[in-house]
């Protein structure tokens, strides 16, 4: 019984001696200013794999533009590598508007500031780091 209360003890005590580190509980600011008006939306996604870049986000948001800015809070965002696009929806129907070649009619921004050359803007260009809270900027 003795050699149960001196093992449970010392576990309790190696649980508590080692620094937690919330991996799984970071929070990412995006900040969108310069939009041409407050008219319409701001769709906003977060991305965590190259895969999924521009087409799928881990994380997005829609949201009200005021003062020609507008900024998104995620909560619970694990370490790791992650990229942002962000568009203004200034018409506001629901999807980026084009011309007939395919180029946006409406202001975008990505991570790092990454811009595409003949297409989209690269993973390789807009990707950071998540390894504490953060808050990006991007310009539009």
């Amino acid at each position: 019984m003795n050699i149960l209360v001196k093992m449970t003890t010392i576990l309790i005590i190696c649980f508590f001696s080692f620094p937690i580190e919330a991996q799984d509980n970071l929070t990412i600011t995006i900040i969108v200013d310069e939009a041409n008006s407050n008219e319409g939306k701001m769709f906003i996604a977060l991305y965590n794999t190259e895969i999924d870049f521009l087409k799928k986000p881990f994380k997005n948001s829609i949201s009200v533009i005021e003062n020609n800015s507008s900024t998104v809070v995620f909560n619970n965002i694990p370490q790791g590598t992650y990229g942002i696009s962000v568009f203004h929806d200034e018409n506001d129907n629901g999807i980026m508007d084009t011309n007939f070649m395919h180029i946006p009619k409406e202001a975008y921004g990505c991570s790092n500031d990454a811009k595409g050359f003949m297409g989209p803007p690269k993973w390789s260009d807009a990707k950071f780091q998540m390894k504490e809270n953060k808050t990006v900027n991007i310009s539009i």
